[in-house]
């Protein structure tokens, strides 16, 4: 097990593609996984029959939550009896489960993920055919090539491919995986500087830059934007680890002849996961507008265009936007998504003036169905230039860095 890396919350995986025959299999009664003879290598020789506990997902990108239910799976080899009595040499192994929802939303050309986490349990998640989430999870385990009909297994998870950074903390965190992190040493100055209690994103963004220095956001853009998030989000899970664990330990005792305050403690969690959910899209809005102001560009954040709509980024600015007289070639208009799914097309309603949109991402490994549809609708994708890896090549070659989008608007500012 080496820190850092996937090794760390995994002994083995393995992947397939499910065939249309093994999609029927899985949905009808017959409830055992095909072609699991590589399976040995992270589960074993079964003695007898070995039942794992597991935790089953089934996953969209057009579901905020996956269809998650915690079932057994059983191990064993159909023909250890026939061997130990009758001397017959023959294996046939086998993975027997129990039916779910999750089986049951299975279809052929789904991927298919056996992982067995540390504490010997085992995840089981199955990917929608062609999804976003499917080609971010094939990324994270770096199953290139599932054309065979077995499964692919990986038992070694400590190469460079699989150490855990900001864009493989998301898709874990997605499947149900918590990588903590953490940055121990700045806790006390952030709860004196905060007085413990969480501060507004932008003064958190500020703060999260400030612990950071030597960076170039004209001369590395990309690096500098993926640096400050990094640094913000080890900083927001330590003070958010501290405050959460702070709260709980105080209980949620409601009225002596109540008990507990169920709503109360309801009313944190949801707390925590709204702000979860809406903190990393507007911490990358406050890096990168003081990233376009250290590049020298005039930007409108928020600004109105047509009925209402409000683009994240507008360039050079409103009030060029709104002049008929000023050239609409010379716009530029960025909408910005930690996370895309479907939402992109929002995008494209929000400046009717600008026919070539630009959106700015941290999603890894968007699926080409997705990436095709937005050059379709005249929609640039823009990433930081290390997370260009996790698309395929053709994928890469249409995809623009922050580099290139900021020296286009300075382009257009200058011209």
């Amino acid at each position: 097990m080496k820190r850092g890396y996937l090794s760390e919350y995994f002994e083995g995986v393995a992947a397939k593609r499910l065939s249309a025959v093994e999609a029927d299999v899985i949905k009808s009664h017959q409830h055992e996984f095909n072609g699991v003879e590589g399976l040995r290598e992270i589960l074993g020789e079964p003695e007898g029959k070995v039942q794992y506990q597991a935790k089953l997902m089934y996953l969209t990108d057009q579901d905020d939550e996956p269809i998650v239910e915690d079932s057994t799976l059983t191990w064993y080899d159909a023909r250890q009896r026939a061997r130990n009595e009758r001397g017959v040499m023959r294996w046939e192994y086998r993975l027997y489960f129990k039916t779910t929802n999750v089986s049951l939303n299975a279809a052929a050309g789904d991927l298919l993920v056996i992982a067995k986490p540390r504490d010997g349990s085992l995840l089981v998640v199955i990917a929608e055919s062609g999804s976003s989430i499917a080609r971010q999870i094939e990324w994270l385990f770096g199953f290139a090539d599932l054309a065979h009909p077995g499964f692919s297994v990986k038992s070694e998870l400590e190469t460079e491919q699989d150490r855990i950074e900001f864009a493989s903390r998301f898709i874990l965190e997605s499947i149900g995986v918590v990588v903590e992190t953490s940055a121990e040493t700045y806790l006390d100055v952030m709860l004196e500087k905060f007085k413990g209690k969480f501060p507004t994103t932008r003064e958190f963004s500020a703060y999260a830059r400030s612990t950071l220095k030597d960076l170039d956001a004209r001369a590395e853009p990309d690096l500098v934007i993926m640096t400050w998030m990094e640094r913000e989000e080890i900083l927001f899970r330590t003070l958010e680890r501290y405050l959460i664990a702070d709260r709980l330990s105080k209980g949620f005792a409601g009225e002596v002849d109540v008990g507990v305050d169920v709503d109360g403690f309801l009313s944190f969690s949801l707390s925590v996961q709204n702000r979860r959910k809406s903190r990393v899209g507007l911490a990358l809005e406050n890096h990168l507008e003081l990233l376009f102001a250290e590049n020298g560009l005039r930007y409108a954040r928020t600004a109105v265009t047509e009925n209402k709509a409000k683009p994240d980024f507008l360039f050079p600015g409103m009030a060029e936007y709104h002049n008929p007289a000023y050239d609409s070639l010379k716009l530029t208009m960025l909408g910005v998504k930690s996370t895309c799914k479907d939402r992109w097309r929002q995008v494209l309603a929000e400046a009717d003036r600008i026919n070539n949109k630009h959106l700015l991402t941290l999603e890894t490994a968007i699926s080409t169905h997705q990436t095709d549809e937005m050059a379709s609708k005249c929609l640039q994708l823009v990433l930081p230039r290390g997370l260009h890896q996790t698309y395929t090549p053709a994928q890469q070659a249409w995809l623009m860095d922050v580099a290139a989008f900021t020296d286009l608007v300075r382009i257009r500012q200058m011209a």
